[in-house]
């Protein structure tokens, strides 16, 4: 069980996470804050179920922001595995 857990990605801009109370594969708070090379219109999507209890997600021009309140764990090893095939295949 992990108390607080960060990290840091850059890919085509840079994204922050932070997640509080891991168990297992669930979390209890994940956010994630981004800024992105490319800009997009703004959207906000709310959700419920399919893995968490209470999805938030908001973007606009190049900042997003991604907010669960219990839900299943971001799996960043996934994310650093296919980055490291990427760079492989380069």
């Amino acid at each position: 069980m992990n108390l607080i857990k960060f990290n840091h990605r850059e890919d085509f801009g840079h994204e922050w996470y932070v997640q509080i109370l891991n168990i297992g594969r669930w979390s209890l708070l994940q956010v994630s804050v981004s800024w992105n090379d490319y800009p997009s219109w703004p959207y906000l999507q709310i959700k419920s179920g399919t893995g968490d209890v209470l999805s938030i997600l908001f973007w606009a021009y190049k900042f997003g922001i991604d907010i669960d309140f219990m839900g299943r764990t971001w799996k960043w090893d996934y994310l650093e595995e296919v980055d490291d095939e990427e760079t492989d295949l380069g």
